[in-house]
């Protein structure tokens, strides 16, 4: 981990070089300080030396004016290596959420993603600044003091850095206990977000059904447990902070009894018992700075610590020897395909079918059978565990996700929308897009006239998550982004189930114009959609039980015909139940 962390300096090894410069000067100006005092003392004064006390003051006080711009220096360049550090590692950690799974985000909440990349990160760019810093000018100023106090008089600086080997004794033990506690911390940090993340993407839900006090009460058990968590961390920070003072005031103890015996038996003058509390204010600073280290190193190797954790997850695996897939005709064939998410039941078991180019077929069938799985599946968001997958007779275990995925569009039920404008999310679709098309686009998904009927038309902004349109409205821009994208194969994910009947209409109007062409597969729970697709499967329990148009299914007298019958009667409750429970089985 150290050397991984000692890796992102490289970039800005020049400006960190001229930090440790600074850093050293630093060191060495406060080491002046009781060098020159003792000679004051012991010397000049004695002499009335004045001409030496007014040169060597002087040239005292300029070393400060240095000093002063130095650690200017230090305080605001070091502070944008640890921020530089900090961007290049954010952008690591983006780019390398982009290319995880899709069971990443699965399981991971994404409050508690976000909290690694502020809050985590925002330790360890103070780690990264302040680290080398403390270490360096206190590793400078101990030697230097340890060189001079041991010059004015070995026997009293023996005694002084006995107390040492407590201090390193008191770090070592308390070190683990602050580990866990701010280990602890983040995760409790981590819940906080999640929870807020959750309740504010909510918050119409919430408002609706009148549960801001359960909100409330779920956000204070987690701030609770934030709580909780820093008091320990507090805890353990007290405890070291206590313990490694009262060794410190030792030292006072020690060097007024040892000074008091070295002057009275030893000889010791009182300009160089003078020079050497100087001295010892020099040693002791440098030791409470790498004692004040130890919390800021436990906060920012923690939030390193979980940085690595993202950044060590496995990316979406493609073959090493994969090669572009080139679409002629869309043609897309499955063969005993088998599916599981880890070492859950099976999702899919054993599907095989064929989809002949620029057909439509249709996927229905009960709510959890894996029709959605299948359409994931094919632009390999999942990776099958058994079986093939061909696109024109391509395995997709061959293929670049990237050229994959540039040829198949979906539409899905939950339009997600970007925060922006109407035009930059249809651009989305093809983002060298040039205006004309961006509006043609948008006129074959019959968008185009709303968005002209706005102030600012395709410059208006529709809010996280496109909070500002109608449903149908969303619904109709994420179309308009599959025509500018233009794939040879289309997945409509239940495009239309959430829509009222008029807008229904529209988009079905849309969605039909966007499938001539391109070979489609068409999840629906609305039947009446998909009466006119060329073929239709019906998907129970992961494998296809019914297949054939929607004459030939209805003559069948199965599944298809039984869901068909409940859309467009109006049975008994009883009967209902009945019939959902036999298809189900």
């Amino acid at each position: 981990m150290f050397r991984k962390f000692i890796s992102y300096y490289k970039p800005h090894r020049v400006l960190f070089f001229f930090d440790m410069l600074a850093s050293l000067l630093v060191s060495a100006a406060g080491l002046f300080y009781p060098i020159i005092t003792r000679r004051m003392i012991n010397v000049w004064a004695p002499e009335g030396n004045i001409r030496y006390l007014v040169i060597f003051g002087a040239i005292l006080l300029g070393l400060y004016i240095i000093r002063m711009f130095l650690k200017y220096f230090i305080q605001y360049y070091g502070h944008m290596i640890g921020v530089r550090m900090q961007s290049d590692m954010r952008q690591e950690m983006f780019l390398k959420l982009e290319k995880l799974p899709y069971t990443y985000y699965d399981n991971h909440e994404t409050g508690k993603i976000m909290s690694r990349m502020t809050n985590d990160l925002q330790n360890v760019s103070e780690l990264a600044h302040h680290g080398p810093e403390t270490i360096f000018i206190s590793g400078i100023m101990l030697i230097g003091s340890f060189i001079y106090l041991w010059l004015i008089d070995w026997r009293l600086t023996l005694i002084i850095f006995g107390c040492v080997p407590f201090l390193i004794l008191i770090s070592v033990i308390m070190r683990k206990r602050m580990r866990n506690a701010f280990m602890e911390s983040r995760k409790s940090i981590a819940v906080i977000n999640a929870n807020l993340e959750s309740s504010i993407s909510g918050i119409r839900v919430t408002k609706a059904f009148t549960n801001d006090e359960e909100e409330a009460k779920k956000f204070a058990e987690g701030n609770q447990q934030y709580v909780e968590a820093r008091r320990k961390s507090y805890k353990a920070m007290g405890q070291f902070g206590a313990s490694t003072s009262f060794v410190t005031d030792v030292f006072n103890v020690a060097i007024l009894v040892a000074g008091g015996v070295a002057i009275a038996f030893w000889g010791l003058s009182d300009g160089d018992y003078t020079a050497f509390i100087v001295s010892i204010g020099l040693f002791l600073s440098p030791v409470q700075m790498l004692i004040g280290f130890v919390e800021q190193l436990e906060e920012g190797a923690t939030g390193f610590r979980r940085f690595l954790e993202i950044m060590d997850e496995e990316e979406e695996q493609e073959n090493p020897d994969a090669k572009d897939l080139v679409v002629t005709n869309g043609e897309i064939i499955f063969e005993n395909v088998k599916f599981q998410y880890n070492d859950s039941q099976s999702i899919i078991n054993d599907i095989s079918f064929k989809i002949e180019s620029g057909k439509k077929i249709a996927l229905v069938g009960p709510s959890g059978g894996g029709k959605t799985t299948i359409c994931h599946l094919i632009p390999r968001f999942y990776v099958i565990n058994e079986g093939r997958i061909l696109i024109d007779g391509q395995d997709l275990t061959n293929v670049t996700l990237r050229s994959l995925r540039q040829n198949i569009g979906i539409v899905q039920q939950d339009v997600f929308l970007f925060n922006g404008t109407i035009g930059e999310n249809i651009r989305y679709g093809k983002l060298d897009a040039t205006e004309e098309e961006v509006i043609t686009a948008a006129k074959r998904a019959n968008i185009h006239d709303y968005v002209m009927s706005l102030p600012n038309g395709y410059d208006t902004q529709i809010g996280e998550r496109g909070v500002k349109l109608s449903g149908g409205q969303k619904q109709r821009l994420s179309i308009a982004r599959v025509f500018l994208k233009n794939p040879a194969i289309l997945i409509l994910d239940e495009a239309t189930s959430s829509l009222d009947n008029t807008t229904e209409i529209y988009i079905q109007s849309a969605l039909d114009e966007l499938c001539v062409g391109r070979t489609t597969l068409v999840v629906a729970h609305r039947l009446s959609t998909i009466k006119n697709a060329d073929e239709i499967m019906v998907v129970l329990n992961g494998k296809i039980s019914e297949r054939g148009t929607h004459d030939e299914l209805m003559a069948l007298g199965g599944t298809y015909e039984k869901l068909y019958s409940l859309q467009f009667k109006q049975p008994t409750i009883t009967y209902l139940n009945q019939e959902i429970g036999d298809l189900v089985q």
